[in-house]
């Protein structure tokens, strides 16, 4: 599965894992050494995110139910919280610095691909 940047025409990921039940929800990248470019993960339901324990940065994706950005955080550092966004169903998280190379901002339109 690919995540794309449907307004922008960039691809955002192409291994993408999801994080759907309580217990992945709660694990998250937490443990893991690295976040390699490609890679993201898709918490949901989610609306806040932490990056306590965290051994790197990654940008934040908060995305509405028409898979809409109603807030990209770039490079959120470890051992900080996000603020809560209420219109957030689900969150992308990807490596830090992806934001940046594929121009993806609030208001994007994002499209999951087989």
């Amino acid at each position: 599965m690919r995540l794309i940047n449907q307004t922008r025409g960039t691809v955002l990921a192409k291994d993408i894992v999801f994080a759907n039940t309580p217990f992945k929800r709660l694990k998250g990248l937490l443990g893991d050494k690295s976040f390699l470019d490609g890679q993201a993960l898709i918490i949901k339901p989610c609306n806040c995110v932490h990056t306590l324990f965290m051994r790197f940065s990654i940008d934040v994706l908060f995305v509405d139910s028409n898979n809409k950005v109603v807030k990209a955080l770039g490079q959120l550092d470890p051992f900080k919280f996000s603020k809560m966004y209420w219109n957030s169903k689900k969150v992308v998280e990807l490596p830090s610095g992806k934001l940046k190379s594929t121009q993806t901002q609030d208001g994007d339109s994002l499209q999951f691909l087989d």
